[in-house]
């Protein structure tokens, strides 16, 4: 972002800041007050504007919970979604929305753990009520709040932080003359802090030492790519060199991972962050594999978007196409981690038994 431009959205980043601390000084004051939902809370945010690692950390924490042999749900905004108001995107059973009507990380994680409940909700209270109230003979063991650090209405029992490594942020603005969502020192209401995307040990032990004065506990994670899975265009072996789509944020975390599973990336074409894919930039990109022998390899979470556009899915249909799955690894801190999950559930009573 330059410099001119920052300088004139100074006012309204000092605006929204202003916002944010009267806001978060009620709710410190218990003027505002959080609602303690019947079901144990565990919320996975950020500090900045997408791209932290937030949704692969959400699918690792409900796979553990599943393998413990807890039932857990899903509670989300639906960011960009189509619908409005409380929706059920997945009972555990079917999933009921797809991409547009659910968001793009919420359907991609009913996909992913297709035994899960998943809600979207603007206010999360009534989400959470509403997972209560509609799963009241089976309810689940546990509610993962994506994306739930700003949503204060809604008490958690572990509230977990993901900072993105590879986006130092120490230095950054409030938005929208940064990408800050809140001011760092925000960070004293955290419990746990993830520090996502470690690629180069060095830059995260700079993080970690900025961090550390927090006095909040720290676990390191990595991002593991996994073999490309073709979904349109004719056969194909996996791809050596290829074309990289994305619309998510920092994509280059995404051209990286490519690159470490032995891809060449010829060229890239990034859009914002959920951005709709244009049909004549799609056509282009066809006509340009079709020229040069290439695929085309897009991030997960674009390839369940794209599975609810039947034109771009027809369009993309002469050229091979794979999308990268990815998944959390952790470096440091898995024990730590694993103890803080079953912490947050184990004063439950249809959990304790299963945690102990």
């Amino acid at each position: 972002m330059g410099n001119l431009r920052r300088f004139l959205l100074t006012p309204a980043a000092l605006l929204y800041g202003t916002g944010i601390s009267v806001r978060n000084r009620l709710f410190d004051l218990g003027i505002f007050q959080s609602h303690k939902a019947a079901i144990p809370v565990v919320s996975i945010g950020n500090v900045t504007m997408g791209g932290t690692g937030k949704t692969p950390l959400v699918d690792f924490v409900v796979k553990y919970y599943s393998r413990k042999g807890l039932k857990p749900a899903i509670l989300s905004r639906g960011y960009k979604r189509s619908t409005q108001g409380v929706k059920m995107v997945s009972d555990g059973r079917q999933i009921f929305f797809e991409s547009r009507e659910a968001g793009d990380e919420c359907a991609m994680l009913a996909h992913k753990n297709p035994e899960t409940i998943v809600v979207v909700a603007e206010k999360r209270k009534e989400g959470a009520g509403f997972i209560a109230a509609h799963f009241a003979e089976t309810p689940p063991d546990v509610i993962v709040l994506d994306d739930g650090f700003q949503h204060r209405q809604l008490y958690r029992d572990l509230d977990i932080v993901v900072i993105n490594t590879s986006a130092p942020f120490f230095d950054d603005r409030l938005i929208p003359a940064g990408h800050l969502r809140e001011p760092c020192k925000n960070l004293d209401r955290a419990d746990l802090l993830i520090l996502s995307k470690i690629t180069n040990i060095e830059q995260a032990s700079q993080f970690e030492e900025n961090l550390r004065t927090t006095g909040k506990p720290l676990v390191k994670t990595g991002v593991r790519p996994g073999k490309p899975v073709q979904f349109a265009g004719p056969d194909a072996p996996q791809p050596e060199k290829v074309i990289a789509l994305a619309g998510i944020g920092q994509p280059e975390g995404f051209a990286e991972s490519l690159q470490h599973s032995g891809i060449t990336v010829g060229t890239t074409t990034f859009l914002g962050d959920h951005a709709d894919f244009p049909l004549k930039k799609i056509k282009s990109l066809v006509e340009q594999a079709q020229q040069h022998g290439l695929s085309i390899v897009t991030t997960e979470k674009d390839y369940y978007r794209l599975l609810s556009n039947r034109p771009i899915l027809e369009t993309l249909s002469p050229v091979p196409c794979f999308y990268l799955p990815v998944e959390i690894k952790i470096i440091e801190g898995m024990e730590l981690f694993k103890e803080m999950l079953d912490q947050a559930v184990s004063s439950h009573p249809a959990t304790r038994q299963v945690i102990l």
